[in-house]
């Protein structure tokens, strides 16, 4: 039985037996920090749903006013084909397609990641605008500290797509650079639940009734 067969991960290439055993022991320890930011966002969560009612607001502006839920729709879009593209970033890399279908769908992933932090400072531009802010109310204080928090996760994560453009232009598709590309694909699609629990929780849920 070949190690291929014993082996169904990440695709290494030829002769690189042990390393997908070392790239498990890796990625293993990423689901370990995965989860302790997980319970870090789980806390954010449990303290803005404890003020998101009217005596959280301070009668200061609210959901309505603030939310722009068309614009938060296209965020969601475009964040989640961006998941797609990197899942496709991922396929091309176990298929063994090239580096270059592997860099065109990162690319694609990262002007994604850029187009989704744009228009979020967009929307909190207008937030400011409306006196939603900090300093207003426990609720705005809950929700700066959430949503903002995701975004920077998201710049983080683009940051790294650049890295990883960078490694495999100079390094090329040596198995530490394949390792990289799928713990930074487990973590773009963490973010991307995260997104979809802040789209539901705080955009949805503080424009109902």
């Amino acid at each position: 039985m070949t190690t291929s067969n014993l082996h169904p991960g990440p695709n290494l290439g030829d002769h690189h037996g042990e390393a997908h055993y070392g790239a498990e022991a890796i990625v293993f320890g990423f689901w370990v920090f995965l989860m302790s930011d997980l319970v870090i966002f789980g806390l954010v969560f449990a303290s803005y749903l404890t003020v998101a009612n009217q005596m959280g607001m301070a009668g200061g502006p609210g959901p309505a006013e603030a939310f722009d839920l068309r614009s938060v729709f296209v965020q969601t879009m475009i964040l989640l084909t961006s998941s797609l593209t990197f899942g496709f970033a991922t396929l091309a890399m176990r298929c063994n397609h090239g580096r270059a279908a592997i860099a065109r769908w990162l690319a694609v992933s990262l002007l994604l990641g850029i187009g989704f932090l744009t228009l979020e400072l967009r929307d909190f531009a207008h937030m400011i605008d409306v006196g939603a802010v900090p300093q207003r109310s426990g609720f705005w204080s809950a929700f700066w500290g959430l949503v903002p928090l995701h975004g920077v996760h998201v710049a983080s994560g683009c940051l790294w797509i650049g890295v990883m453009l960078a490694q495999m232009a100079v390094l090329g598709m040596i198995p530490a650079v394949k390792t990289r590309i799928l713990r930074l694909g487990l973590f773009w699609h963490f973010l991307d639940l995260i997104w979809v629990a802040i789209f539901s929780i705080v955009y949805l849920g503080g424009l109902m009734p």
